[in-house]
């Protein structure tokens, strides 16, 4: 099993900055994906980015130039800087660990954007 813990979400004003971290703890398999994925109030959870463990990236749309996935083999964390958020942003936000045969969601961190 591997277990997620978030950290970082809170309360800006828009156009600010926030960095959200991911550490994975327990069986970590050494070829993995981790990612984030968010959910706002009354709609389903939707892709934001994700990280390959050879650093490989993809972004939603929404966030694309905005969002910065990077990761810390070493420390088997992922980061996600948010830059120039949007109130349209806020949401929960999940971490997600995938590997073949596992995926694992940490329980989530809230950010919130305020116009």
């Amino acid at each position: 099993q591997v277990q997620l813990v978030e950290s970082g979400g809170g309360l800006v004003q828009a156009g600010g900055s926030l960095r959200l971290s991911c550490a994975a703890s327990g069986s970590i398999r050494s070829i993995n994906a981790m990612g984030w994925y968010r959910q706002a109030p009354g709609k389903q959870r939707e892709f934001v980015a994700h990280i390959t463990s050879g650093g490989s990236t993809n972004y939603a749309d929404s966030v694309k130039g905005r969002f910065t996935i990077s990761r810390d083999n070493a420390k088997n964390t992922v980061y996600l800087q948010m830059n120039s958020l949007k109130s349209e942003d806020t949401a929960v936000y999940y971490c997600i660990y995938n590997t073949v045969g596992l995926t694992s969601w940490g329980q989530g961190t809230q950010v919130t954007v305020s116009s």
